[in-house]
């Protein structure tokens, strides 16, 4: 069923309801702008998330986000290539549509220009996204948004549903959702101090039925491969083994060892699943262990320490490192964290 079908069913056979979501009375939108990765992964509402700068470049986010009632919609923009561990509130579904197709990774596959990321509440899931990013999100009440989509008529598979990661869907209903999601932001952000406006309710019904006529239309992506989750595994067994000799330097024959695979198929499934070589990023995710220590630290340690502790022997490569990946060096990280 197409977007205007559906708005006009909505209209039709609910004329009272506006909103899609259970009847509230709150809206708001706030905007938040972090120039660290760890303050930026902890800024949005009721998830539970860890970021990992991998690219080189002092990081800035940008979170524009809008909340009512058992819906979540926002907009987020990193300037630095990130991993990300995420998990979304329970009860609640999921979806992510990039603004313009970049070549993320969702569990490490790669998202289409023309696809649709989903996961359920409650469960982590894992995001790779490159630099000069931005993502739009909704989250939406389980029971809330099956209920609507029964109303509308909707024939959505909500077992499959809720097993899938990624949904491939029509082109020009994608950038419809797209462009009812920044029409949301946009007036929100011009009205966000008149309350219970119906312009408002009016935005955010366009952008819930766009994700049903999405839904309704979409076909689920196939299981991931055999090979793949192979590969997968490979990468999650190499760094489990690498975090825990946290103390100590890991060398790709190490990691070889430990997984039991040669160079070059670790090399492959590194940079199949994650987009960058193994050392690269066991090195990214060590310098930013130092870099929430430093920045949840006492004051009572010395950086060189907490260098150490992290598998850096060598203090002034460790310094050469961190300055390169986070655009400032250990010491300044440390006043910034004083200041505060």
């Amino acid at each position: 069923m197409s977007e205007a079908q559906l708005l006009q069913t909505a209209t039709a056979r609910s004329p009272a309801r506006a909103n899609l979501a259970q009847p509230h009375t709150k809206r708001a939108l706030r905007t938040v702008v972090a120039h660290d990765v760890d303050e930026h992964a902890h800024n949005l509402t009721n998830w539970e998330q860890r970021y990992d700068q991998i690219a080189c470049g002092a990081f800035e986010g940008v979170l524009d986000e809008w909340q009512s009632a058992g819906v979540q919609i926002f907009r987020e923009s990193t300037s630095r290539a990130i991993r990300q561990s995420c998990r979304v509130w329970s009860d609640a579904l999921w979806f992510g549509i990039e603004a313009y197709a970049a070549g993320m990774r969702i569990n490490g596959r790669q998202v289409g220009a023309d696809a649709v990321m989903t996961r359920p509440g409650g469960g982590e899931f894992e995001l790779v996204t490159p630099d000069r990013h931005q993502i739009y999100g909704i989250v939406v009440q389980r029971d809330a948004l099956l209920a609507t989509a029964t109303r509308l008529g909707c024939e959505v598979d909500w077992s499959k549903l809720g097993q899938a990661e990624l949904l491939n869907v029509e082109h020009d209903a994608l950038d419809t959702c797209r462009r009812h999601i920044g029409d949301l932001l946009q007036l929100a952000g011009d009205m966000q101090d008149i309350p219970g406006n119906a312009a408002l309710q009016l935005r955010q019904e366009a952008v819930l039925v766009s994700l049903l006529a999405l839904l309704d239309s979409s076909e689920i992506e196939a299981e991931a491969s055999a090979n793949f989750q192979r590969r997968v595994r490979i990468v999650n067994d190499a760094c489990e083994y690498a975090m825990a000799q946290q103390q100590c330097p890991v060398t790709v024959p190490m990691l070889c060892e430990a997984v039991h695979v040669s160079r070059r198929t670790l090399q492959y499934c590194f940079e199949d699943v994650l987009g960058i070589s193994p050392m690269a990023y066991l090195r990214a995710l060590r310098l930013n262990g130092v870099r929430r220590a430093l920045c949840e630290g006492n004051g009572r340690r010395a950086i060189g320490d907490i260098a150490a502790a992290w598998g850096f022997v060598n203090f002034s490569q460790f310094s050469c490192d961190y300055k390169k990946l986070f655009g400032e060096t250990p010491s300044a990280a440390v006043r910034a964290r004083m200041r505060c």
